[in-house]
């Protein structure tokens, strides 16, 4: 359906909330949504949050309004369980975040005459220090990617002083985990050194100023063009592994130019 027409179909947050409503009713509602958890629809709001990544990352203005509606029922669907169970409303969500929002921009929304990215993280090492957890590395998501976490870990660790003083540190560490990798036979060793690589990997990243997710995502883009054009030559299948390397650097040149 073009976005012009879904546009004139007048969707509110109150509709969508109502909507769910009726889909949770234990009675009348549907005979899946009705019976989903927390932890069953926890993979889906993963899900979705991707789908919008891939819809920005394709260019698809049409797909992302698309996805966007898909992220903000999984909003709706957390906070409407809650609600059920006593917990807290979708007002209450949105409460939190406005103050949260406000709070976070005090130059803004408040007197003070400095602000940035810095007064960001500042504000945010504050409302930490109130929790439980001391720790600076306090609230990093178990759930996020892997390399993402990685680099947040290690931002954290890094704002208390705990840091390679320059890009020289991370690099050597690369030389020495590959090294450590190299020397391993037994499996589970393997595996534990290859994690410390991707780690100094992701290290050297940050020390780049690059993000190691979009980067990787990026190199995945590019292979799977170059493969894709190189799969539909004629009898690839039936080619040697030098031919379709050649194929390979053919594409490669290719899509750089």
């Amino acid at each position: 359906m073009p976005l012009e027409q879904r546009e004139s179909n007048h969707g509110t947050l109150d509709r969508l909330v109502e909507i769910m409503r009726r889909l949770r009713d234990p009675k009348t509602g549907c005979e899946w949504d009705s019976v989903q958890t927390f932890e069953t629809i926890a993979p889906y709001t993963i899900e979705e949050a991707y789908e919008v990544a891939d819809a920005i990352a394709r260019g698809d203005i049409d797909g992302l309004a698309d996805e966007l509606g898909d992220l903000q029922l999984q909003v709706v669907f957390h906070a409407r369980m809650a609600e059920e169970a006593g917990l807290f409303t979708l007002a209450d969500v949105l409460a939190r975040i406005c103050a949260k929002m406000e709070r976070r921009h005090p130059h803004i929304f408040g007197d003070a005459k400095d602000g940035g990215h810095h007064l960001w993280e500042t504000i945010k090492a504050e409302e930490r220090s109130s929790s439980e957890d001391k720790s600076a590395l306090a609230g990093v998501a178990l759930a996020l990617p892997a390399l993402e976490r990685a680099a947040k870990l290690q931002r954290r660790a890094a704002s208390t002083g705990f840091d390679w003083p320059d890009i020289s540190g991370p690099r050597a560490k690369i030389d020495e985990e590959l090294a450590e990798l190299e020397a391993e036979t037994e499996h589970q060793r393997k595996l534990e050194e290859m994690g410390d690589l991707l780690f100094a990997v992701v290290n050297l990243a940050r020390h780049l100023n690059i993000e190691p997710e979009a980067a990787l995502r990026e190199a995945n883009r590019k292979f799977e063009a170059r493969f894709r054009a190189i799969e539909a030559k004629p009898g690839f299948k039936d080619m040697s592994l030098d031919q379709m390397e050649e194929l390979w650097v053919k594409a490669k040149a290719a899509q750089r130019a």
